[in-house]
């Protein structure tokens, strides 16, 4: 723990809180859904800002809205009312195709089943969003990068079937970095994984944080990882309830 806490310390982005930046500014989102003549409010105003470089847990039980909100900072849905802000950007209210240009640009995401495809290598699957839109340098290159920064580069022509999960969520996690984004979304990267291969990736996300300053954003259910994060946003019933991450108590 203490050489984490030391990893945490040294990226670019703590050295003074005053210098970052906001990159991601959540305004009042609520979201309802119909089931027969009624609307089901899921989310009922949530609002909270991330610093640049800042590692969040977003926590919560089934059903208190987490995924709906994941999904909705992630540009991958919409909210009923209220703004998301990306680096100044609301992607609330944006078409499609601009929101995939912004996706593609300034969020990366990893996804608990690590969606990889399964006919294409490490590599491949790492270049994959280098082929949308336009990003400096060649796919290959930048891949073969991204796969030695995850400690994969003996893995690159191996296909998901000839890897273990932990080496599959770091491919994944290779791709959400590919294109340079801001910020780094996991919904429960740790959930398909045992102990040692969860606790593997969570430090290789404070060494990546620590190497490339860049914003972790992760959903999930279990206490260990939100105790990794500088602190955590609890999802209760549909509104922000506060976490002491120290000691890991609620309160509403």
């Amino acid at each position: 723990m203490d050489e984490i806490v030391t990893q945490q310390q040294t990226a670019p982005e703590q050295v003074s809180v005053a210098s970052r930046k906001i990159v991601m500014d959540v305004r009042d989102i609520t979201k309802s859904l119909p089931l027969g003549r009624e609307r089901i409010d899921i989310l009922k105003g949530i609002s909270f800002q991330i610093l640049s470089g800042e590692f969040v847990s977003i926590v919560g039980p089934s059903g208190s809205g987490k995924s709906t909100l994941l999904g909705i900072i992630a540009g991958l849905d919409n909210p009923s009312s209220g703004q998301v802000l990306v680096d100044g950007i609301d992607i609330a209210r944006m078409s499609e195709g601009k929101l995939a240009a912004v996706r593609n640009q300034k969020i990366g995401m990893v996804f608990q089943a690590f969606n990889l495809i399964p006919t294409l290598t490490a590599q491949e699957n790492v270049e994959v969003p280098l082929y949308v839109g336009k990003h400096k340098g060649l796919p290959s290159a930048r891949a073969k990068e991204l796969l030695a920064l995850v400690g994969l580069s003996h893995r690159l022509d191996h296909r998901p079937s000839q890897l273990s999960g932990g080496e599959q969520q770091r491919v994944a996690i290779a791709r959400a970095l590919s294109t340079d984004p801001a910020i780094v979304i996991a919904d429960e990267p740790t959930g398909n994984l045992d102990a040692r291969n969860g606790e593997n990736v969570l430090n290789l996300i404070a060494d990546l944080r620590a190497q490339t300053g860049k914003t972790f954003i992760i959903a999930t259910h279990d206490p260990n990882v939100a105790r990794r994060a500088d602190h955590a946003i609890r999802i209760v019933d549909g509104l922000i309830g506060e976490l002491d991450v120290a000691s890991g108590s609620i309160t509403q």
